[in-house]
């Protein structure tokens, strides 16, 4: 009887993109339940103290607390997954007519179908809590209701050189996206021999432009788009071995790691986790049974990961609003850690945000699809329905 590798590696023509596949199944969950992480550890943020100011905290409390302190690991999930699905797209796509031009669209899309009515809710939010005066028309760059803010914010420079818009920390992390998406098509032009100079000093001067971690990250970003065209055949116990270390460095990093921002410090331990959920990915791209418990399993990964972009674009500012009803109806913190029925109310909040996100979604999010259509019939030469955009 032959004897199986214990795991072997395999470069494919195109990245595994099949909604059919494991590991489709495995990056929906994980984009809903990342966003669903960070949604939840920026409510207990907001209204909860920090373990580290309490001496002797709630039993309770210290389960809340371990359980939604994962928000560091969370973005950098939505880099990896991002680089698998963004960039193995672009990969395969890219020899393709009008290649870079359907490629723009889709990003644009994608990200302004959210920000922008989201943009808005932060404008209503801002003149509900007065800080933001709706007669004064304001262009400095430090105020982060100006239009400046508003413009820059949709074009990835928060966090490089203005605010985030309305305070919405969140928006941070879209920086990073936006400058990847920019970087990714100008390095495979390089690395194509197509118009080499123009692009590497491009990929030059927007590395200079950058904060170095923006830039530093760029790295888990293009793993995680080449490892899209990878396959590891291997068994279960590798697989198993590989979630074990996974979950118990997770849990490391969480309590000893560095885990405020997205720093040089915090590089090495998100390079590291990376290097374990990506194998994860690349030995799940064979195709998963219809089972009766893969079927619900499947439904409901879709829908969390369906409007996972936008509950975390907006989660920030549903926060404000619970803040600004808590201050006006109670005038006084309404969720303390040595009262369980806190945890409740955490709760109640934090479904509130998720069912929010979710009628937020219906009304903008989930018609993507149609603005793309409609930007690629007036902006295209030849509109392309083949190419489905991720």
């Amino acid at each position: 009887m032959r004897a199986f590798p214990l795991f072997r590696f395999r470069l494919l023509r195109y990245s595994q993109l099949r909604d059919d596949c494991w590991h489709s199944l495995i990056i929906s969950l994980l984009r809903g339940l990342a966003a669903l992480q960070v949604a939840a550890a920026h409510l207990r943020n907001e209204f909860l103290p920090s373990m580290r100011t309490l001496i002797d905290p709630s039993p309770w409390y210290q389960v809340l607390a371990f359980f939604t302190g994962f928000a560091h690991q969370s973005v950098v999930l939505f880099f990896l997954i991002s680089g698998w699905l963004v960039g193995g797209s672009l990969l395969n796509k890219m020899n393709r007519p009008q290649a870079l031009k359907i490629y723009a669209i889709d990003r644009v899309s994608r990200l302004w179908t959210v920000m922008i009515p989201a943009c808005a809710l932060m404008v209503a939010l801002g003149i509900a809590s007065g800080a933001l005066n709706p007669r004064s028309v304001d262009f400095s760059a430090a105020n982060a209701y100006s239009w400046t803010a508003l413009a820059g914010n949709l074009a990835g420079l928060q966090t490089v050189i203005l605010p985030q818009f309305g305070g919405n920390y969140a928006l941070w992390s879209l920086s990073n996206e936006s400058w990847y998406y920019l970087m990714f098509p100008l390095l495979l032009l390089y690395l194509a021999g197509r118009r080499r100079a123009a692009c590497a000093a491009a990929l030059m001067s927007i590395a200079a432009f950058l904060p170095f971690a923006i830039t530093l990250y760029f790295v888990i970003w293009l793993l995680a788009a080449g490892c899209s065209r990878v396959r590891l055949d291997c068994g279960m116990p590798v697989r198993l071995l590989l979630l074990l270390l996974l979950s118990l460095l997770s849990v490391h990093f969480r309590f000893e790691g560095s885990n405020d921002d997205l720093v040089l410090a915090s590089f090495g331990q998100d390079l590291l986790l990376s290097l374990l959920i990506l194998p994860l990915l690349c030995s799940t791209t064979n195709k998963a049974p219809d089972l009766t418990l893969i079927v619900p399993l499947r439904k409901i990964a879709a829908l969390l990961s369906s409007f996972s972009f936008t509950l975390y674009v907006v989660h920030v500012p549903v926060i404000g609003v619970l803040h600004l009803l808590c201050a006006r109806l109670y005038g006084q913190p309404v969720l303390r850690v040595d009262e369980v029925g806190s945890l409740g109310i955490y709760l109640g909040m934090l479904c509130f945000i998720v069912l929010f996100a979710y009628g937020f979604f219906r009304l903008f999010e989930a018609h993507t699809g149609l603005v793309r259509r409609f930007l690629k019939a007036r902006l295209l030469t030849k509109p392309q329905p083949g190419l489905r955009a991720i």
